[in-house]
Formats: C-alpha cells, structure tokens, sequence
C-alpha cells in the first residue's frame, strides 16, 4: 500500500471512529447534591451502566448541597438547552423542577426520576425506596434494638430529619411515626427537628436533644447528615447503649458508627441500583418501550450482625463497586 493509501485508510477510520462517538446516546444524570456519598453511589451505578454499553455516555451534573434548590433547576434547563438523549434526575423538590421536566418532555427528551417523585405525570418512570416503608422498617429496629437489651418499650425518641418540606423526608418521618404508633404506644416521638442537611447543625441538634431529655431512649436520623451528625455525639457522649440510634443510608462514617456499635441500625436503598437503572430506563424508553409508572427499588435494614453478608457490603459500599 503507497503512503497516499495509507493516508486515504487514516483518514476514513479517523471519520468512522468520529461517527460511532457522535452516534453514542448521552444521558445527563442529575444529582441532588455533590458533597454525598449517597449520591456519589448514584453516578457510579450510571457510569458503569456506560461502560458496560458502548454506544451510551454518561454526563453528570448536580448542585454542592442539596439546599441548593434554584441551582438544581438551573443545572436542568442548561442540561437540556444541550439536548441530550435523555436525563436521569434526582430531584430535590417535588414542583420546582417541574416546569423544566415538562419542557423536556415536550422537546422528546425523556426524563427518568428517581428518589424524589414529582409533581407531574410527562416522567417516562420513577424509581425510588418505598421511603414509608422504610420509616416503618427502622421504627421496627429500634424496639428490636431496646427489647434485645431488655430495656422497656417506653420513652422518647427523638426525630432528626435533614429538611422540612422535601417529600423523600416526609414519607419516612411519617412512616416512622406510624410505625411507633404501632408497636410502641407507650414511646412519644418527639416533634422533627430540621437541620437544612448541614452535619454540624445535626451535631448541634442531637446534643441539645439529649441534654434536654433525660428519657430519651432513642434517636432516628432520616438522612446521610443526620445519621453522621447522631453518630458522631452518641460516640463522643457515650450515650450509644443508653440511646438506640437508628439512621438512613450509609455514609462512610454511618458505617463506622455501625461498627462502633455508636448506630445499632441503619435502613439502606440502593443507590448504585437507582443510577445504573435509571440510565438503562432512559435508554428503554429511546427505544420505545412502556415503563412502570413507579419501581420500587427496595429498603434493607442492615445491623453490625448481618453486616458482613455480601449483598448488605454491596449496598453499604456502593462506590467501591466503581469500574
């Protein structure tokens, strides 16, 4: 083969190789906040669902706290001025994203949300925990937890929540407050008190709780910065026998509270899950397939017993399955 040949052969593999870039479906995967791990696990799940399909890329994208509202729906109406294939959103409110959702939809962007549902019915699907279900599941746990160490079924427990107003939070309160209606009428749940998903606020809320109630039997933290905030002084107090902390999710220093034995519970979802299929929702819906409405992604509780079970190591280190 002479060098213009050569030359010729370059160049037009060059070109394919350009094509099959271009031809390769973008999903935006928006997050509720960068500063988690949480959803951190998220966009592992949607890379790994990139590498392991070719002819998809993955861009991510989200606020630094999930407070940051205003900057969630800007991060969206940018994201779709660039029209991707279609988008992944974890929204953190329930009607602000919704005018943008719905202009997606109207643009023949897909839009798949998961674990916050909103307020619109143009979502191709959602994907999210049964979040009362999982209030009720860690009401469970903590009278478990109490009638293990042969404690009475009687005090008051304390709610941590990370921010009023967000749904994903009100389902579980909720749920949890049910749930201790339930089983233990003889427990007062203390009114939510919110900490605009700050760790220092929550550190700051559990001490002034436990100094401020001498019966207090136990702590529920329904998010990553409560449980880490509830963790953290029921470690430094040495309240952690005293009072039962049960939390959400599995932050790095969630889990170390589980091994301390500082948290005696914690109710996780499957982050990684929510990413990984959300980003093949998209790609079902592109080909023109129908999608459930909702799908549930499953709640699992997982105490320093069963810690060590494979399927729970997966769910309570979700970015170390990053390929």
């Amino acid at each position: 083969m002479n060098k213009l040949a050569t030359a010729l052969l370059c160049i037009g593999l060059a070109l394919v190789s350009t094509h099959a870039v271009a031809q390769k479906k973008e999903v935006a995967v928006i997050i509720k906040a960068t500063n988690s791990e949480f959803w951190q696990a998220v966009l592992v799940g949607a890379r790994n669902y990139a590498k392991e399909h070719p002819g998809v890329s993955v861009t991510t994208d989200g606020p630094p706290n999930e407070a940051d509202i205003d900057q969630q729906v800007s991060i969206l109406e940018n994201v779709i001025s660039r029209k991707p294939a279609g988008i992944v959103i974890a929204s953190t409110s329930s009607d602000a994203t919704v005018p943008a959702i719905e202009s997606a939809a109207a643009a023949g962007i897909p839009v798949v949300t998961v674990d916050n549902r909103v307020k619109t019915d143009k979502v191709a699907s959602f994907l999210a925990t049964d979040n009362v279900l999982g209030g009720k599941l860690a009401a469970q746990e903590l009278v478990n937890q109490l009638k293990a160490a042969g404690r009475p079924v009687k005090g008051k427990v304390a709610l941590i929540s990370s921010m009023a107003g967000v749904q994903v939070l009100i389902d579980r309160d909720a749920g949890f407050q049910a749930g201790i209606a339930s089983i233990a009428p003889e427990v007062t749940v203390l009114k939510p008190r919110y900490t605009n998903n700050d760790v220092f606020a929550a550190v700051n809320t559990a001490q002034d709780l436990i100094l401020s109630n001498a019966d207090l039997v136990g702590i529920f933290a329904d998010n990553n910065t409560t449980g880490d905030g509830t963790a953290r002084v029921l470690t430094e107090t040495g309240k952690q026998d005293a009072i039962i902390g049960i939390a959400f999710d599995s932050d790095p220093q969630e889990v170390e509270g589980l091994k301390s034995g500082a948290l005696k519970g914690l109710v996780l979802q499957d982050p990684y899950g929510m990413g990984y299929r959300g980003v093949d929702s998209v790609l079902r819906v592109i080909a023109g397939e129908k999608l459930p409405a909702y799908v549930d992604t499953g709640a699992n509780v997982v105490t320093k017993a069963n810690m060590d079970e494979q399927k729970n190591q997966d769910l309570l280190n979700p970015t170390g399955r990053a390929k």
